[in-house]
């Protein structure tokens, strides 16, 4: 028996998909002359992920016909592209199902936390133009808990549960590389038991953390003693941890919760405004506490304004720039 209406997606209504199709063949064409020295090297996946997202929901690209033996109702379902954070309907389903194979099959019955480690500005440049360095930031990032947790275990064959997730954009779809972890609130020994911990020192899991990074840039050519020395010497390093948000043993619903936050998709659509005749683009996210605004505004093929300039926006929407806020 049929209970509704089977109504699909129009992908082609979205601002996204207005935008990319206006505008990416220029973005292509003029990649190496406006964006490859900040940017570096194109790389060739940004075609293909945005090819096949321009494809994704369009009947005439293919589809599948579902159809029900007993009631005898069918309708044709377009294929997607299964593209990962580019397209935010693929993306979605998969961080769904992440965060339920996570809290179902991965994660033991024991508390839990989030952790977000962040790197100074200073620092983010090199990890823009190298994306490589990014697993390697992680792995600085897991070391520096493995290395805190079997100290304070008093044992170093312990290991805390790891999930690391590597994000590279900020609330306001700048570039912002930092990394979430959710992580066992204890760790498990070699015999199987789970040791709990009541607290973590926060301060030397930064030491910990701020030494493999520093280490590693400079391993890798990227910096020198004097960039080191120049760091260790501020007042505030520019690298902060937080993990304030945890989740009991028995609160399988918060670590679905949790894992798919560090998944989710670095924009949303309903924040995202396009307008053709100008090709100007309007992000609107929660107030930025440095930058002191709610919204960025981009060119499509131009990239940040950073001092944008705008007393109207599509759509009703009105923009104060002295207050810095998007209504």
């Amino acid at each position: 028996m049929v209970t509704g209406a089977y109504k699909p997606r129009n992908p082609k209504a979205s601002a996204l998909y207005q935008c990319a199709q206006a505008h990416f063949a220029e973005f292509e064409a003029s990649y190496v002359t406006r964006y490859q020295e900040q940017y570096g090297f194109y790389r060739p996946v940004i075609s293909r992920v945005v090819e096949k997202f321009l494809s994704c929901g369009d009947l005439t690209k293919g589809f599948a016909r579902v159809h029900c033996d007993t009631c005898r109702h069918e309708y044709l379902l377009a294929l997607s592209c299964k593209g990962r954070y580019f397209c935010p309907s693929c993306h979605q389903k998969r961080v769904l199902q992440f965060g339920e194979r996570v809290a179902e099959d991965v994660l033991a019955p024991v508390p839990h936390r989030q952790y977000v480690f962040t790197v100074p500005k200073m620092l983010r440049i090199y990890f823009r133009k190298d994306r490589r360095l990014l697993g390697k930031l992680s792995q600085c990032a897991a070391d520096a808990l493995k290395t805190l947790f079997r100290a304070a275990g008093r044992d170093p064959k312990a290991v805390p549960g790891i999930i690391m997730v590597i994000q590279t954009y900020g609330d306001l779809v700048n570039f912002h590389p930092h990394l979430h972890a959710l992580v066992t609130d204890g760790v498990f020994t070699p015999t199987g038991w789970f040791v709990a911990f009541p607290k973590i020192d926060l301060y030397s899991l930064e030491h910990l953390f701020r030494h493999r990074v520093l280490r590693l840039l400079l391993r890798e050519g990227r910096i020198d003693e004097t960039v080191i020395r120049k760091l260790l010497g501020w007042r505030h390093s520019g690298f902060s941890l937080h993990n304030a948000v945890r989740i009991g043993a028995a609160d399988p619903d918060g670590r679905r919760a949790v894992a798919e936050y560090i998944l989710r998709s670095p924009f949303s659509l309903e924040k995202l405004r396009y307008q053709a005749s100008t090709g100007a683009i309007i992000y609107q996210s929660k107030m930025h506490t440095v930058l002191k605004r709610n919204f960025a505004v981009f060119s499509a093929c131009s990239g940040w304004r950073r001092s944008p300039r705008i007393s109207r926006t599509p759509g009703n929407t009105s923009c104060d720039t002295t207050a810095g806020t998007v209504t």
